[in-house]
């Protein structure tokens, strides 16, 4: 059985404080170093720019996570990634337009109006995280459905059949297809549902 998300969330954040610990970095660079690297790089960022985001948001997340446990006010865990993140991607941005410009001090304003806005980094990276956590869940729930439950769901959810034809293709009945298809709907909705509560 896999674990997850929903497994370890409580217990995660208070975990990163330990730089130490490896197991908890693993289990947080597995959800959100792709999350980063994936919106990076959908933003146009080189390979070599996505990880050294990637990097930079862990290692300010490192050298910060305690201070944000202490304050009253911290809000959500992830609303304060998203806020570290999408300030050190404007910052990979603004110096790789300064290395394109010549090295000149000021942008121009071309460049300054390429950097993305922080809510549009922000909504890419939510996006992204929405993803990410789908196929975890999705992932999560193929292990414990059986082969032909998954395949209704698949072909007709992700794949675009119809019914009819996702009955025809796995020879069985439209009703078995409907059921399965439902089952594993329901089951991926829970996971991200629970998921989302502890977030």
């Amino acid at each position: 059985m896999q674990s997850g998300p929903t497994k370890t969330r409580a217990s995660l954040i208070l975990r990163l404080q330990n730089a130490g610990d490896v197991t908890a970095w693993d289990e947080f660079v597995e959800l959100y170093g792709r999350v980063l690297y994936r919106t990076a790089v959908g933003r146009g960022l080189q390979s070599a720019d996505a990880e050294n985001l990637v990097q930079e948001v862990l290692f300010a997340v490192a050298r910060s996570v305690s201070k944000w446990l202490e304050r009253p006010d911290r809000g959500s865990f992830r609303a304060w990634l998203l806020f570290i993140a999408r300030n050190e991607a404007a910052d990979i941005l603004e110096r790789q337009f300064r290395r394109s410009a010549g090295g000149e001090n000021n942008l121009s304003a071309e460049a300054l109006n390429a950097v993305p806005a922080p809510d549009e980094i922000s909504h890419q990276l939510d996006r992204e995280h929405e993803r990410v956590v789908f196929q975890w869940a999705a992932e999560h729930v193929r292990s414990s459905v059986a082969p032909q439950t998954w395949q209704a769901f698949w072909l007709t959810h992700m794949n675009g059949l119809s019914i009819e034809e996702a009955a025809q293709q796995l020879q069985t009945r439209t009703a078995n297809i409907y059921f399965g298809r439902s089952r594993v709907m329901a089951r991926i909705k829970d996971l991200v549902e629970r998921y989302e509560e502890r977030s």
